[in-house]
Parts: structure tokens; sequence; C-alpha cells
């Protein structure tokens, strides 16, 4: 039977030494690898994907551009978000890419009805909604068989920088965050509910919560 994923906390860190650090454990990673998931905030950063287009940034203004290699389009990090990497051998764990893209699309719809909010996913648009407006985004690379990059939830985040872009490359798309609809919420605790529910659709079972509160990458990856 595969080990649970170890569950890391990172805090608020940098978008691109995170991403080569994701990269590098990708690379670095065999067989026996316990695979991880990341729970962290980026300061603010536009990303765009391997096949974006620039066209959808519109007016970035001071907040830095990073081009990676994630698919997608366009999209908004920053305080406030919670964002998840979920680092995993996808082979092993029998997944595709598409299963994948579910049960991070299902952790966020099982998490949000804890605060009774009907969220929803589309096939049109990865990523998860509420009456209209995107709650969270996703985004994956698959090298070697194994994941990197994943969802961002919007917790508390500013939801202005999204006027500065198509959100995922769709004109006009409403932005929201679980501050707008439910009140003040806790990232850290956001963090702690995803992952409960991320780990049952990996198939890890309800009850598992052993969340290891490591507050540092390993920056030798």
């Amino acid at each position: 039977m595969n080990a649970a994923p170890l569950v890391r906390r990172l805090g608020l860190v940098d978008y691109e030494p995170t991403w080569r650090a994701m990269q590098r454990f990708t690379d670095a990673r065999g067989a026996a690898t316990r695979d991880e998931i990341w729970l962290l905030q980026h300061p603010p950063v536009f990303t765009l994907g391997m096949n974006a287009s620039r066209e959808h940034l519109l007016d970035p203004g001071e907040i830095p551009v990073v081009q990676i290699d994630r698919g997608g389009q366009v999209t908004y990090h920053g305080p406030g978000q919670l964002v998840v990497y979920p680092l995993l051998d996808l082979r092993r764990l029998r997944f595709g890419i598409r299963e994948l893209v579910t049960a991070l699309e299902e952790a966020i719809i099982g998490y949000a009805a804890e605060w009774d909010l009907r969220a929803v996913a589309r096939r049109d648009a990865p990523g998860v909604y509420v009456g209209g407006a995107k709650l969270a985004s996703v985004g994956l690379r698959i090298r070697r068989g194994a994941s990197y990059h994943g969802a961002s939830l919007n917790v508390s985040t500013d939801l202005g920088p999204f006027r500065r872009i198509n959100v995922c490359g769709h004109r006009g798309l409403a932005v929201t965050s679980l501050a707008a609809l439910c009140g003040a919420v806790d990232v850290d605790a956001v963090g702690e509910g995803v992952a409960r529910h991320l780990l049952c659709k990996l198939g890890f079972g309800p009850c598992y919560s052993a969340i290891n509160t490591d507050l540092q990458a390993d920056s030798s990856r």
C-alpha cells in the first residue's frame, strides 16, 4: 500500500524559487520517493502558462510576471490565497491528469460545502466556481509521470489584481473569494481542510490528518 503524501506548510514563499524546487523534486525522485503536498502562499505575481497569450495580461503594473511550464493561460497569486502543489507519482497512484484535476476540484468543492457554499467545476474551464465567479484555479505539469504546480484557492486574497488580466484567458470572468462569500477566513485553517479533502480524493481516507508543520521546503532539492 502506498504511503500517504507528506503535507508540508511552507508559509509565504517567493514564486520562482518554489517553482524551481518543485522541478528539482520531480527530476530527482525515484520509484520509492514519498509523494508530497505543499500548502503555501505567494507574494503578488502573475504567471503565464507555456502557451499563454500575453494579450490576456492587460495591465500588470508593478506586479512581476513569470512565464512558467504549466498548462493554462494567465493567473494571479498573492497573499491570502491558498496554493496547493501536489507532487505526486501518478503512475504509482494510477491517476491520469484528468483524474488529478478532478480530485483537486472536488477537494475544494467539498471544503466549500463545509461553509454551505454550492461550488461547481466546469469542464470547459478547469477550476471551481460559485455563482458563476471563479473561486479557485487549477493548472498542472506532468513530467516523468509525476505532477507539480496545482491549484490556488482565493481565501482572503485582494481581488483587485485579477482585474488586470483576462482570468485564465476568459474575458470578463468574475472572481470571488471565501472571505467575500463567508467573511473572515484563516488561510492556514483552509489549508488543513482542503488537504484533508484532497487526501481522501487521492484514496487515503477522510480520517488521515498527519499534517507536517515544517515551515521550510528543502532548498537543496
